[in-house]
């Protein structure tokens, strides 16, 4: 179901004819895209969800939140908008499945690269229409060893915030910036050891949660807990990286 909705975004990449922006629509100050291709994968994704799974609750980013109850879908249609409208290939549809609030399993499509990542228990699998592989991330457990991913720098408010981020980033072997939910695949793949980000919503975070966790890595906010509201995000290959880099970032 992720592959058939997520595909529909293709009709628009590199071919789009309108960006809308979210905030001035609002009348707020700022840049948050949606495109028509933002709104027909969801819909067609929640039409999918609805048929299959009646009595379900199903959230969106673009049609908010539809039912109550226990069990929960969470829908990203196009995470990575900003690359999406820019032609760029790290952009992708996710879905997260929680209970009673708990993420329990995790599906990501990548449209442009046409890779899927699922992830469940201590389940992680890539797939593409080639192979099938097992994820485990890196176990990477020192700092000065680790590859850091980030969307974007200026998810860290200037001050103290951008501060602390750079603290880590000077201990870092490397960092590298964009990817959007590109990245928390390339931690679960083990190429990459660290994933910093502030400022995400809970559509954006909620999929991704069991994806790096059933790959063996740690997912919280700055206070250790599942970033189930977004926020803050710290994902990591191993505890002892998690709780390095927690101590630099946490005020």
């Amino acid at each position: 179901m992720v592959r058939t909705a997520g595909r529909l975004s293709l009709d628009w990449y590199r071919n789009l004819d309108r960006v809308e922006n979210k905030h001035a629509m609002a009348g707020r100050d700022g840049f948050d895209p949606v495109t028509e291709a933002d709104r027909a994968v969801e819909a067609e994704l929640r039409r999918l969800l609805a048929e299959r799974f009646p009595g379900h609750s199903i959230m969106g980013e673009e049609y908010g939140l539809e039912g109550d109850g226990p069990l929960r879908w969470t829908i990203d249609p196009i995470d990575g908008t900003r690359a999406f409208i820019t032609g760029q290939p790290m952009w992708g549809t996710i879905l997260g499945f929680q209970i009673d609030g708990h993420p329990v399993a995790g599906w990501m499509y990548l449209p442009a690269l046409d890779e899927s990542f699922i992830g469940h228990g201590t389940s992680c699998r890539m797939m593409t229409s080639e192979q099938t592989r097992t994820l485990s991330v890196s176990g990477t457990e020192q700092l000065e060893d680790a590859i850091v991913l980030c969307t974007d720098p200026t998810m860290f408010p200037p001050g103290e915030p951008t501060e602390r981020f750079q603290r880590v980033a000077e201990r870092v072997k490397l960092v590298r910036y964009a990817g959007d939910c590109v990245n928390y695949g390339l931690l679960a793949m083990g190429l990459a050891d660290l994933v910093i980000e502030n400022g995400l919503a809970p559509y954006d975070i909620i999929p991704l949660i069991p994806i790096v966790e059933a790959a063996g890595g740690v997912v919280t906010d700055l206070d250790g807990n599942t970033p189930t509201e977004g926020g803050y995000v710290v994902a990591a290959g191993s505890e002892a990286l998690h709780a390095a880099a927690i101590a630099l970032l946490k005020p």
